[in-house]
């Protein structure tokens, strides 16, 4: 199974790059995680937030694979716990579904990217950094696996 993360921003910092990169290793061979780094638009003298996020909008709509169910990361989407995340991820390896998560820019998601998703999810009521949301979804992604294998990893 593949869960795909599309995100607007490049060039991350190494603590960044690793954090992400530890909790996709954890995971077993059968759960592949990758990143889709897009590059944010670029604020031009004359461009407006709403374009530049339409933009923006418009390359995350064509980094997504095709087929999959995709799961916008958004603070006004409905919360989502680790339990259910696990839930969740059980389904996905039942029924061989490929999620991606969308995780925007700067100024967020744009209208066309919201309409696409299949669901508007809300990792934390706090506003984090779009990097930091990589890495916190990597570790929660492994840590609804470990549930679901029993492992001691995380703990009740």
């Amino acid at each position: 199974m593949r869960v795909s993360v599309v995100c607007v921003g490049h060039k991350m910092p190494a603590w960044i790059q690793a954090g992400f990169g530890e909790y996709a290793k954890r995971l077993p061979p059968e759960i592949r995680l990758e990143v889709v780094e897009l590059k944010p638009e670029e604020k031009t003298s004359g461009k407006t937030v709403e374009k530049a996020r339409a933009l923006e909008g418009e390359r995350i709509l064509a980094a997504i694979p095709g087929g999959a169910t995709v799961y916008a990361l958004d603070e006004k989407g409905r919360p989502v716990t680790t339990q259910g995340l696990s839930v969740l991820l059980a389904g996905w390896m039942r029924d061989a579904t490929h999620p991606a998560f969308v995780i925007g820019g700067a100024d967020g998601l744009s209208e066309a990217v919201r309409n696409r998703a299949d669901k508007l999810v809300s990792l934390s009521a706090l506003t984090l950094p779009h990097g930091l949301v990589r890495v916190l979804l990597a570790e929660q992604l492994y840590r609804a696996w470990t549930i679901l294998a029993g492992h001691p990893y995380h703990r009740e």
